[in-house]
C-alpha cells in the first residue's frame, strides 16, 4: 500500500524543468483518464512549453467501450493538474476514422498546426510522446516529421480492466472506486466516476453489459472463438441515406445502417437484400437495386463490436436522383427506418462503426463535423 502511495504522489507532481520541446503531442482514448496517462502528460509538461492531448473517440456513441464523452474526459483530465500546468496544456477532441488512416493524419496535423505555439525566428520543435509499447511505434511511424519521445509505461494499470470493474454493478464499482482506484485514478476523476454511476447514462450502459454477458455466455462452450458475419447496406439517394433506429441494447437509441447477420446458406448480397425487404420495406424493385450497387467491402476493425469479433461486409447502393424519397412501410416489432440527410450526421448518433461505413464509401471527411 505505501508503495502504491509513493508511486501515485511521484505520477502527480508537477516538473519544472527547463523543456527542449516548443510542443509535444500526446494521443489517447481515455476512457477513462489513469495515473499512467497523467505520468506521459507530466513528463510531456517537464519536456515542453506547450503540450497538446489529443483526445480519440472524440464524438462517439456512449459504449462500454467509450463511456465517457469528450467534455467528461477532457474535464476529468484537466482536474488533475494546477493553474500552471493547466495554462500550458490543450485538450482537444479528435474524430477517428476507423478504414482511413490518411484521413486520421491530415487532421491530427491540422490539429496540431492550429494549436502548436507559432514561432517566427524558427521552425517549432514538435514531437510527439507516449509510453512505451507496440501502438506508439505504429503512431510514430505515421508522422515521421515529428520527435518522438518515449515515457516508460506504469505497470498494473489497465483501462480496460477498469472500465470491467466499473461497469459489473453500480455496488462493485463504489466498492473500487472506495479502495482500489486511488492506486489507478486520480481524485478528480474518482469524484467524476462517482457522480456518472447516479446517471441514465451508467445505467444503459449497465445494462448493455448484462446482456452482453448473457450473449456471451451462450458461446462459451465453443472449441474456438466465434467469428460473426454480418451485412449492412448504405442506400443513399438524392443527399440522405437510409438508416435505422435501434429498439434494444447494444445501442438502443441509436442510428444503424440496415442490416443483420446473415444465414447458414445465403451469399451476402442476398443477404443484404433480404435485410433491406425485411426490416425496411423498402419500396424499391431488387433489380433495380442491384443495378444501383456501386461498391462493396469488408469492414473489420478488430474492436468495431462489443458482441464479439464481427465482420461486417457492406454494400453501397447509389439510387437515382428523384424529388421524392422511397417510401419505407413500417415493420411491426421491427426497428423504425428513416432517411437522414448527409449534412444531420453525427458520428454520436450512430451505432458501432457505422459513420465510419459511411464516411469510407462517400467520403466524408473528418471536419465533416464540428470539431
Amino acid at each position: 500500500m505505501t508503495q502504491s502511495l509513493e508511486r501515485r504522489e511521484q505520477l502527480l507532481e508537477p516538473q519544472h524543468d527547463t523543456p527542449d520541446f516548443d510542443c509535444l503531442v500526446f494521443i489517447g482514448r481515455f476512457q477513462p483518464p489513469h495515473l499512467g496517462h497523467l505520468a506521459v502528460i507530466h513528463q510531456a509538461l517537464k519536456c515542453a512549453r506547450k503540450v497538446i492531448v489529443l483526445v480519440g473517440s472524440a464524438w462517439q456513441a456512449r459504449s462500454l467501450r467509450n463511456p465517457w464523452r469528450f467534455e467528461e474526459r477532457s474535464q476529468m483530465l484537466r482536474s488533475a493538474f494546477d493553474s500552471e500546468s493547466a495554462s500550458r496544456l490543450e485538450f482537444v477532441p479528435l474524430l477517428d476514422a476507423l478504414y482511413n488512416n490518411d484521413v486520421w493524419v491530415s487532421d491530427v496535423q491540422r490539429k496540431v498546426r492550429d494549436f502548436a505555439p507559432p514561432n517566427l525566428a524558427r521552425l517549432p520543435r514538435i514531437g510527439l510522446i507516449g509510453a512505451r509499447r507496440g501502438q506508439s511505434s505504429y503512431y510514430l511511424s505515421l508522422f515521421p516529421q515529428w520527435e518522438s519521445v518515449s515515457v516508460p509505461m506504469v505497470e498494473g494499470i489497465s483501462a480496460s480492466q477498469i472500465r470491467e470493474r466499473l461497469f459489473r454493478s453500480p455496488a462493485a464499482a463504489l466498492d473500487y472506486l472506495d479502495t482500489n482506484a486511488s492506486h489507478d485514478l486520480p481524485p478528480g476523476v474518482v469524484a467524476s466516476i462517482q457522480g456518472f454511476i447516479d446517471s441514465e447514462a451508467y445505467r444503459l450502459l449497465l445494462e448493455e453489459q448484462q446482456l452482453l454477458d448473457q450473449y456471451r455466455a451462450a458461446w462459451a462452450q465453443a472449441p474456438y472463438p466465434p467469428i460473426f458475419v454480418t451485412v449492412n447496406a448504405v442506400v443513399v439517394q438524392s443527399g440522405h441515406v437510409l438508416l435505422t433506429k435501434r429498439r434494444s441494447s447494444p445501442g438502443k437509441g441509436l442510428h444503424a445502417l440496415p442490416g443483420g447477420f446473415i444465414n447458414p446458406h445465403e451469399r451476402l448480397l442476398d443477404a443484404c437484400l433480404r435485410e433491406l425487404r425485411e426490416r425496411v420495406r423498402l419500396k424499391i424493385p431488387e433489380p433495380v437495386l442491384k443495378g444501383s450497387l456501386r461498391a462493396q467491402r469488408m469492414f473489420d476493425e478488430p474492436h468495431r463490436s462489443s458482441r464479439g469479433r464481427t465482420l461486417a461486409e457492406a454494400f453501397y447502393f447509389a439510387l437515382r436522383p428523384e424529388q421524392q424519397l422511397p417510401q419505407l412501410k413500417p415493420v411491426k416489432g421491427g426497428d423504425q427506418a428513416r432517411w437522414v440527410a448527409l449534412a444531420d450526421l453525427e458520428p454520436d448518433s450512430l451505432f458501432e462503426d457505422h459513420f465510419f461505413i459511411i464516411q469510407d464509401f462517400l467520403g466524408l471527411p473528418t471536419g465533416f463535423v464540428g470539431s
